[in-house]
């Protein structure tokens, strides 16, 4: 055992650096609305969302909305619906910790659970449980530090909240990238519906109807945007 968990805290260091460095920022967003560090710590335990935590931490800042909450978790997270399939008959081989397995694919986990080459000496099973807990530990500690850090060292948070805004972005950027070879149109769309929605109906009360109006959109438009992805990827080779 001692030699998987040693492949796997290698294999796991990028994400490390990482989910620290994002998880002390999610840490720190929610000391400054208020919540201490278990708070932090427990959220990161069960939610474990990643980009979702720091649209929680909006949520909680303001009047707390349950359609909202559901509609943004569905839409934020409903990529996980199909990282899972490829894995499901690894992850029942796994026994008790197939549900943590579930639980616990996150993007970057699921990158290394694709990527990774374990050699034939070392227990597959074993390695894989272990590159997904120590990812989870590794946000956890990121969150309670972030969070402790902000009660006792009393850091002036002043634009932390753009923390978010700047994820986002980076996530809108990496998938603009990624389309050049498919389609940019539900990028686009997003945009747009989330522009308008603002200038609409303000700061306030724009993310549910643009995200309504968007998911809606997507699904209508749905054959014609896979049917000129197709023809565009066809092109590109």
């Amino acid at each position: 055992m001692k030699a998987e968990l040693r492949y796997a805290v290698r294999q796991t260091l990028p994400v490390m650096i990482g989910y620290l460095f994002f998880g002390t920022a999610f840490g720190l967003m929610l000391q400054n609305i208020g919540y201490n560090f278990l708070w932090a710590m427990m959220i990161s335990l069960v939610v474990y969302a990643g980009s979702m935590q720091f649209v929680l931490v909006s949520l909680l800042a303001g009047a707390f909305n349950l359609p909202a909450v559901i509609l943004m978790t569905l839409t934020i997270n409903s990529r996980h619906f199909f990282y899972g399939l490829p894995f499901l008959k690894k992850f029942r081989e796994m026994g008790k910790a197939y549900l943590y397995m579930v639980f616990s694919l996150t993007d970057e986990t699921y990158a290394l659970l694709c990527s990774v080459w374990i050699p034939d000496h070392l227990d597959e099973k074993k390695v894989r449980f272990f590159m997904a807990l120590f990812n989870h530990l590794y946000w956890i500690t990121g969150s309670t530090l972030g969070a402790l850090g902000g009660a006792l060292l009393k850091i002036d948070l002043r634009g932390i909240e753009f923390t978010m805004t700047a994820l986002f972005i980076v996530i809108f950027i990496e998938q603009w990238i990624s389309a050049a070879k498919t389609t940019r149109a539900p990028a686009v769309i997003g945009l747009l519906c989330g522009l308008v929605s603002r200038l609409i109906l303000g700061p306030d009360r724009f993310i549910l109807p643009a995200l309504v109006v968007t998911v809606t959109t997507l699904l209508a438009l749905r054959p014609i945007l896979d049917r000129k992805a197709n023809e565009k990827g066809e092109k590109g080779l």
